[in-house]
């Protein structure tokens, strides 16, 4: 395990926003798990606010893009999975009271 690689990509997917809600995908909820090898080997779990997300593909595409560039990330895997299915109490306190829902 690679805390130091793993803290880099949580960093980074915190710059990255849903389109729909104006959170980071991060405190949003949306990231169920970042593992990183000391081999450089990262895999991102995570899941969608709704499977039917028109914007997908470009929010996909950007965490590939944003997570290859991190130095020392030698190859990634990006899981999306609909169970558990997403709801609001997975987000951060910091996502709901920018949302007006504290």
């Amino acid at each position: 395990m690679n805390t130091e690689l793993e803290s880099k990509v949580i960093d980074e997917l915190k710059s990255i926003f849903d389109p729909e809600i104006p959170v980071n995908i991060y405190e949003l909820g949306l990231i169920y798990k970042v593992e990183a090898s000391v081999e450089g080997r990262v895999e991102i779990t995570m899941t969608l606010t709704s499977p039917n997300c028109p914007m997908v593909d470009d929010m996909l595409d950007e965490i590939h893009d944003k997570t290859k560039a991190i130095e020392g990330v030698t190859d990634f895997q990006l899981n999306v999975v609909f169970d558990p299915p997403w709801d609001k109490n997975m987000m951060s306190d910091e996502a709901k009271l920018e949302l007006g829902l504290l």
